[in-house]
Order: C-alpha cells, then sequence, then structure tokens
C-alpha cells in the first residue's frame, strides 16, 4: 500500500513538474508564426475573391434566367395575338352567318 501510495504520488510530482517548464520562444520560432500568418492572410484573400467571384458568376446567371423567362413570356404574347384576332372574326362571321340562316 505503502509503494501504490508512493508511486502516485511521485506520478503527481512529476505531471506538476512536466507541466511547469517553459518552453523556449525563439526568434526562429517568431519568424516562422509570422510567415505562417501571412500565409494564411494570403489563402483568406484568394477565399475572399473566389466567393465574389461566385457572387457575380450567380447573379449574372439569375439575371440571365429572369431575362428569357421575360422574353418566352412576350413572346407567347405577341404569339398569341394574331391567333385571338383571327379567332375574333371568324367567330363574328359565323354568328353573322347563323342570323343570316335564321332570318
Amino acid at each position: 500500500m505503502r509503494l501504490l501510495t508512493f508511486l502516485v504520488f511521485l506520478l503527481l510530482v512529476l505531471e506538476t513538474y512536466s507541466q511547469s517548464t517553459a518552453v523556449p520562444y525563439t526568434l526562429e520560432d517568431r519568424d516562422r508564426m509570422i510567415r505562417l500568418e501571412e500565409k494564411f492572410e494570403s489563402q483568406q484573400k484568394q477565399l475572399d475573391d473566389i466567393k465574389s467571384l461566385f457572387y457575380w458568376g450567380f447573379g449574372i446567371m439569375i439575371s440571365l434566367s429572369l431575362f428569357t423567362m421575360g422574353y418566352m413570356v412576350w413572346d407567347r404574347r405577341t404569339a398569341l395575338r394574331p391567333v385571338q384576332d383571327e379567332s375574333r372574326t371568324l367567330s363574328e362571321k359565323y354568328e353573322n352567318l347563323i342570323r343570316a340562316l335564321k332570318n
């Protein structure tokens, strides 16, 4: 039991000692950290550029789709107008013919 208590105590002391030792921070480490931050900043700028490119691309695609839909609606209306006019004239002629036959 004493041996177990001693081992646990020894492990706790070694653990606290290993956590309290300071790690030296050299100039080389500082330079490495600066280069790493610069690399992240350049990647972030690239991601921002790609994001703005996607916004422009999607905006153009949506605009073209809306323009195409508008053109389709306009084209259908202009194509149907002569047919509707001709249908009205034929219906009027038919009604005139029916009236003439009844008299």
